[in-house]
């Protein structure tokens, strides 16, 4: 047992389960390559400032929950608790939105970190692939997104998701609502630091999951009945694409999210089989970030979507991924001889593109065989001094265990004609 472990609310990834987040993320970003979006990658701290601005100060991420620090200099530094702030400053900083070319579409994948309660499904670090569509205000662009995530999701085999959508109005509309709903909230019994919040931002307190606070909840004004006629407009476009494309979805709209900066179109994506932490990933428009950060006006869309919780939704369907073995071939050297000749077998292996274990530390034949079993290899290549001699090599089919000796100058290509 070593003296230390993982931070509370952390994980190890270790083989072979981080082979099912490596195929999770692989799917999840191959439609998002294969629809222009580049990858970026930040840093895992920043300014702590960008998330106080960006994320919202009346957020439960930003008063509860960002890991913070003071560096050497002075500086006050936060862990990335979420990935749209830290993307957007890093195009902005680049000058991505001055090359013509809008929007800047990317996509991104990393861990993120956020002090909260652990419980299953819900970490202190945790993995996400996100993405993001900076500079274009275009309900063909949110429905995109949307449809993009869908794919990534059936890809894997998810069938039992669900897509909630709202709209949440623009600066145009809201403070209307805002007005409405500080009217109706300050009406209920709500704790002071509730309070607190519904006067920064009202809409936060739609989005508490205590039951005491939801129950009272049951007559706010509805944020639908006080869009403008410009919004209404884009959430039914936005709508309509979704329909057209055969992706299905649910108009939710009590739906907030737990970021400040979202305007116009709002979505999450749940699964039933995963309890209270139903949510697996989610997005929306944020028209007004980029100008929260200092930038200039860019109107701009996005979502992320969690790894683990993916891999969680998997698990409650059932759903086992076609992951391929690691290693195709494995070589296992009777003497000194042979180490050297089956090493360079396997060199020449790898260079040619077969993935090839090797038995290291000088095991037995029965050890060897035993490893090579678990290696998930489908060939294992056996030699000895007396196969030297001969100028072969065994070949075994490690399913049938049928076994024939091969030319060692013609192994590799009798190799690659057993794996096609």
């Amino acid at each position: 047992m070593s003296t230390f472990q993982a931070p509370k609310g952390t994980y190890d990834l270790i083989p072979p389960d981080s082979a099912k987040f490596l195929a999770v993320r692989e799917a999840i970003s191959a439609p998002l390559r294969a629809s222009g979006y580049g990858y970026i990658e930040t840093p895992g701290f920043e300014d702590v400032n960008l998330f106080a601005r960006g994320v919202g100060e009346s957020t439960d991420i930003v008063t509860k929950e960002m890991y913070t620090l003071t560096t050497k200099g002075g500086s006050e530094l936060a862990l990335r608790p979420e990935g749209t702030a830290s993307v957007l400053r890093a195009a902005l900083e680049a000058n991505l939105h001055k090359l013509g070319n809008l929007p800047v579409k990317l996509w991104y994948s990393g861990s993120y970190y956020r002090y909260e309660r652990p419980q299953k499904g819900r970490y202190r670090h945790f993995s996400q692939v996100g993405a993001e569509a900076i500079g274009a205000e275009d309900p063909v662009l949110d429905a995109e997104l949307i449809i993009l995530a869908d794919q990534a999701y059936r890809s894997l085999g998810l069938a039992q998701f669900r897509i909630l959508l709202n709209s949440l109005g623009d600066k145009e509309c809201r403070p209307v609502y805002r007005e409405a709903l500080q009217g109706f909230l300050a009406g209920l019994d709500l704790d002071e630091e509730t309070r607190r919040r519904s006067a920064i931002n009202p809409l936060r307190v739609l989005d508490d999951k205590r039951a005491e606070v939801q129950k009272q909840l049951a007559g706010a004004p509805m944020l639908r009945d006080h869009l403008c006629d410009a919004c209404k407009a884009y959430h039914e476009e936005v709508r309509a694409l979704l329909t057209a494309a055969g992706v299905a979805f649910e108009d939710d709209e009590k739906l907030v999210r737990g970021l400040d900066y979202y305007t116009r179109t709002t979505f999450e994506f749940v699964h039933d089989g995963l309890g209270s932490q139903s949510a697996v990933g989610g997005g929306g428009r944020y028209d007004g970030l980029s100008e929260m950060i200092g930038g200039p006006a860019l109107p701009s869309v996005g979502w992320a979507l969690g790894v683990d919780r993916t891999v969680l939704a998997l698990e409650a369907e059932g759903v086992e991924l076609d992951i391929p073995a690691p290693t195709s071939v494995y070589a296992v050297p009777l003497g000194e001889e042979a180490r050297r000749v089956l090493f360079g077998v396997v060199t020449e292996l790898r260079r040619s593109g077969v993935a090839a274990d090797f038995a290291f530390g000088g095991r037995g034949l029965k050890g060897a065989m035993k490893s090579a079993n678990r290696s998930g290899a489908r060939l294992t290549v056996v030699a000895g001094e007396r196969d030297l001699a001969e100028g072969v090599v065994q070949l075994k089919e490690m399913e049938s265990g049928e076994q024939t000796a091969v030319p060692l100058d013609g192994v590799v290509e009798a190799i690659r004609a057993r794996l096609v």
